[in-house]
């Protein structure tokens, strides 16, 4: 009870309410999302790259839009700009049932791209205002393991109830949205001790701000390095739901014991493998947890039954802990505190990965099979960490450092 009333105090009650949100919507989104590709293959009857490329174009739109999220979470404030969002999530996946026209399934596909750029801009940017900077690291990682509470929870909650990937799933994860949406309204409102309608001078120039982006060569080689890493598990879950529905026998039901597995792997280690990886820098976290990702790519291009699966699974979550809250904190260690929503709208330019991993990974699941699209994404994450390393080497190079820094 003492540390639970000691991990309340430590952070600003808004920060508790975007973390206990994101367990419920990724709760209810994963009964529906992650079965996207299996549902439009059912419903639409669309091949493997065409329905790649729907999901895809979502992620690719909020790429370039989240610099703009950024940028005007900066200048308006970031609760407009949250409180939007989440509407435009609940009406895109409540779209998703409504057509079967390859347009109008673009549509909403974008529009959950947008607003899901918006609302992960924005939310990072409204936590990391109200945290001290000591404190970023272990809040990015709380944020991680809920998203995981959910994503464990929900594939098998949704499998039990019978409604994975159903038009109820995506009518509840809809609904959820709304009620979210209402209930930071009204937290947001009762909030005294916290103005985001501030900016510095700096922060209003745009061809200032502009330029900076455009020189800054370590954040623009951690994008690159981000999208490579986001293009293998980012959307992952895509051509794996894909390749298990074609391949394996009562596939679906793997997939649901995957996505499950993933997220349960996450909430039993994260928190004992975040602290062991303490003693790494940033750079060696990600580089370690490529190598797993590899690993694990390499046993699903190979595995034909269930335990390899699961042990591949297993593998490639080990790397997820290690990479995606470091990948944050990377990026947080070279911004500018006065610029912050910026930066991380750049960074959710590596969101350009979510679109190339399931259209190109649909592309080559047609054409070579599974084994080589899996492999080909194995060697990805290890470019991708080769990126990461360049760019900690250029921003050490630039500011006159030669020590190790986390």
């Amino acid at each position: 009870m003492h540390r639970i009333q000691n991990y309340i105090k430590e952070y600003h009650p808004i920060v508790h309410a975007l973390i206990l949100g994101t367990t419920l919507i990724t709760l209810t989104s994963s009964m529906s999302m992650p079965f996207l590709a299996i549902f439009l293959s059912q419903s639409a009857n669309l091949d493997f790259a065409t329905i790649g490329f729907i999901i895809g174009i979502g992620p690719l739109a909020g790429t370039f839009c989240g610099l703009i999220g950024g940028v005007l979470s900066d200048f308006i404030g970031r609760k407009k700009l949250l409180l939007l969002s989440l509407i435009g999530l609940s009406i895109a996946f409540f779209g998703f049932i409504t057509t079967t026209n390859i347009l109008g399934l673009m549509f909403f596909s974008i529009l959950r791209g947008l607003a899901q750029a918006f609302f992960g801009t924005v939310s990072k940017a409204l936590m990391a205002d109200l945290i001290p900077d000591s404190k970023r690291y272990k809040m990015f990682a709380n944020r991680y393991l809920a998203l995981n509470i959910g994503f464990s929870v929900g594939p098998m909650l949704g499998a039990l109830l019978g409604i994975g990937g159903s038009t109820i799933a995506f009518v509840l994860t809809s609904f959820v949205y709304v009620i979210y949406a209402a209930v930071l309204y009204f937290m947001l409102r009762a909030v005294k001790d916290y103005d985001d309608s501030s900016v510095s001078e700096e922060g209003i120039n745009i061809t200032l701000l502009w330029n900076t982006l455009r020189s800054d060569v370590p954040l623009l080689l951690f994008i690159i390095g981000g999208t490579l890493l986001t293009t293998v598990h980012g959307q992952m879950s895509v051509t794996l739901s894909q390749h298990l529905q074609a391949n394996i026998i009562d596939g679906v039901k793997l997939f649901a014991v995957l996505m499950s597995i993933n997220g349960f792997t996450v909430l039993l280690l994260q928190i004992p493998l975040t602290r062991w990886s303490e003693h790494f820098t940033f750079v060696q976290r990600i580089a370690l947890g490529c190598v797993l990702f590899t690993l694990g790519e390499i046993g699903f291009a190979f595995s034909i039954s269930w335990i390899p699966f699961i042990i591949s699974m297993l593998v490639f979550t080990l790397g997820e802990i290690l990479v995606i809250p470091a990948e944050y904190a990377q990026v947080d260690e070279i911004t500018p505190p006065n610029l912050r929503g910026a930066y991380y709208g750049a960074q959710s330019l590596g969101e350009f990965g979510n679109f190339v991993g399931p259209w190109f990974g649909g592309i080559l699941l047609s054409m070579y099979g599974g084994t080589i699209m899996f492999l080909f994404m194995g060697v990805i994450s290890l470019l991708g960490s080769y990126f990461f390393y360049l760019g900690k080497r250029n921003f050490r190079k630039k500011n006159g450092y030669h020590q190790t820094f986390k």
